[in-house]
């Protein structure tokens, strides 16, 4: 099972750009969280989001980034405001959750769920 992520692109320095991401409706999410990874260097947490709308971002773009999640829709969003090129490397979504087939089977099992990388390129 894979989310499906979508958004990204290409934009100047200060511009906004979008990411979403989709889960399955059979997976009941706890943690929604997006990642990236820049040429060269290790993948970082970016922001996460809990079922209960609680989030976390990473210093660098505290201020900038808002994550977002529509649980009626297992969806999720990243708003990014005033990139600046530093920003730029592929994006991750991640969902941490349960599946709804293992409740009902009384074997409740959470695991990570990861999409497809999003590249987000800022130009100086």
């Amino acid at each position: 099972v894979q989310l499906q992520a979508s958004g990204g692109g290409l934009v100047q320095a200060g511009g906004s750009l979008g990411a979403s991401c989709a889960a399955p409706r059979s997976i009941n999410i706890n943690v929604w969280g997006w990642y990236r990874q820049a040429p060269g260097k290790q993948r970082e947490l970016v922001a996460t989001i809990t079922a209960g709308g609680k989030t976390v971002y990473t210093d660098s773009v505290k201020g900038r980034f808002t994550i977002s999640r529509d649980s009626a829709k297992n969806t999720m969003h990243l708003q990014m405001n005033r990139l600046k090129p530093e920003d730029t490397a592929v994006y991750y979504c991640n969902a941490r959750g349960i599946t709804t087939a293992s409740i009902m089977a009384d074997k409740p099992y959470e695991r990570d769920y990861w999409g497809q990388g999003t590249l987000v390129t800022v130009s100086s």
